[in-house]
């Protein structure tokens, strides 16, 4: 009964999508509490990029950085005229980056679109978050009260928007169709 049941989910495709999904997130969260986020290279570098990208989108822009504080570990960048922001861990978009990653490999497609849609989806996802933040940097220099607002809600749904419009445009574009069962 229970492996009738079981076979039964695992032909259901959303079924069997949640069910890998699920088990992918479980392990990738396992793998980022206790080895990757503790050895901190894969934060650190991320974050370091998204300083560098930042600040140049600001420097585009016309504004001038304010000079980093000397530690070992920069998260920091602002505009002149603004504050200091502090990149945090959750802020670098690493768990973005494997939700989008995991999404893609429990969801079916042709393997040769998803070795290029994989790679363009995080590039545009880290450059998001770099334009979100050279963003954030902008709003201190008008109105520091505005930062709590944009960062937790402004730009939350504009990132994952985007990562919400990349799984559509996946499904919609890439992800095989299922053929309709007639009913008996």
């Amino acid at each position: 009964m229970i492996a009738a049941a079981l076979r039964r989910s695992w032909t259901d495709p959303l079924l069997r999508f949640l069910i890998i999904a699920a088990l992918l997130y479980a392990g990738w969260y396992l793998l980022y509490e206790r080895v990757i986020h503790p050895w901190g290279v894969i934060d650190k570098a991320v974050i370091d990029n998204l300083v560098w990208l930042s600040g140049g989108i600001l420097h585009l822009l016309g504004h001038e950085l304010i000079p980093e504080p000397q530690v070992d570990f920069n998260r920091y960048i602002g505009a002149e005229g603004g504050t200091l922001l502090w990149i945090g861990d959750p802020c670098n978009g690493v768990s973005l980056f494997a939700v989008f990653i995991l999404f893609m490999i429990a969801y079916p497609g042709p393997l040769r679109h998803k070795a290029w849609f994989l790679p363009v989806g995080l590039v545009t996802i880290h450059l998001l978050n770099a334009l979100r933040i050279a963003a954030l940097c902008i709003i201190t220099t008008i109105d520091y009260e505005l930062l709590n607002f944009n960062h937790d809600y402004t730009f939350y749904l504009i990132v994952y928007g985007w990562v919400f419009a990349l799984w559509y445009w996946w499904v919609k574009r890439f992800a095989p169709r299922q053929q309709a069962v007639p009913m008996p």
